[in-house]
């Protein structure tokens, strides 16, 4: 498991000497398995790790799997900080989804700990088969050529040692630390449990018992194309690229002339330069734009959100924040 891990880490270049990592553990198989290999190979690859628990207030057995992390991460000698939330009172207060506000509280703790103790990484225990569950979802919810990519092994500071190891492997590994097991995990409420408890098992025996393995292929070919168009997109970008004050300014002429693929990608890029984010931003929208543009008639707007306002003049695009 450990050599397995390391050469995902050297593939992905996921650690450095002298890295700070904070380990989100729930104290189920696969953030135990992370906890237990990443302790094994921080003198040897030179890191520092910390831990970061969050109790949801949602389970009955809460309070137990907080101690069994902070009892295992006591044996280990690694640092534990724990986090009590209320995911209900949250979720009714933002008006969110139960799982979406577990996010972000979990997401928003780790970025606490790791300003605090001045850490430089976080690590997800992610695994090969949430890779392929997240990448079923996306193809249903119509995603595009990005959404077969699934789970990248690092975003930013965010980093996933465990992502090209399979669930089967990890709970044979652990057994012996006798993880905690998250009982909403076999309740078919989420459209993920439902993926994983229904979907897969279904197509692994009446289609494809290798089905895992295929669909992680397509995910190392999407990976491997996308990183190429990414580099083709930032390089037209720059090359029409007017003003990026603010607001963004492209060559209207120059946009033209790229392939469809490029100008749909060229849109993104820009909006996310913008906002740090294209959430909200959908096919109907990209395609208006590039409609839009393709008309080339001066002094016409679309608002394809109520942040995004793309204004056609003087022979150029302007892609202009919105206040609201």
């Amino acid at each position: 498991m450990e050599e397995k891990v390391i050469q995902t880490i050297i593939k992905y270049n996921l650690i450095e000497s002298g890295d700070k990592i904070v380990l989100g553990v729930s104290g189920g198989p696969d953030s135990v398995c992370m906890l237990v290999v990443l302790n094994k190979l921080r003198e040897r690859l030179k890191f520092d790790i910390v831990v970061a628990h969050i109790n949801h207030g949602l389970r009955e057995n809460a309070k137990i799997d907080e101690k069994y992390v902070l009892k295992l991460c006591e044996s280990l000698g690694v640092k534990c900080f724990v986090c009590h939330a209320n995911i209900k009172e949250e979720a009714k207060k933002q008006k969110r989804g139960l799982e979406e506000t577990g996010r972000i509280i979990r997401y928003n703790f780790y970025d606490e700990i790791l300003n605090q103790e001045k850490a430089n990484k976080i690590a997800i225990a992610h695994n090969s088969n949430d890779n392929v569950e997240t990448i079923i979802m996306n193809v249903m919810r119509g995603s595009g050529p990005s959404g077969l990519k699934g789970i990248e092994a690092k975003s930013g500071k965010y980093i996933r040692p465990l992502i090209e190891i399979k669930r089967e492997e990890i709970e044979e590994y652990t057994k012996e630390f006798e993880p905690r097991h998250d009982e909403s995990n076999d309740e078919n409420e989420f459209t993920r449990n439902k993926i994983r408890n229904i979907v897969i098992p279904y197509i692994k025996s009446e289609f494809n018992s290798n089905i895992l393995d295929t669909i992680t292929r397509l995910s190392i070919i999407s990976k491997e194309e996308n990183r190429y168009l990414e580099s083709k997109t930032k390089e037209a970008y720059e090359k029409m690229l007017i003003e990026e004050k603010g607001q963004i300014i492209l060559d209207l002429k120059k946009f033209n002339n790229e392939d469809i693929v490029i100008r749909k990608r060229v849109i993104l890029y820009a909006i996310n330069k913008v906002f740090g984010s294209t959430k909200g931003i959908e096919k109907i929208h990209i395609d208006d734009i590039i409609k839009l543009c393709s008309n080339n008639i001066g002094n016409k707007y679309l608002t394809p959100n109520k942040y995004t306002k793309v204004v056609i003049k003087n022979k150029q695009i302007f892609l202009i924040p919105v206040k609201c």
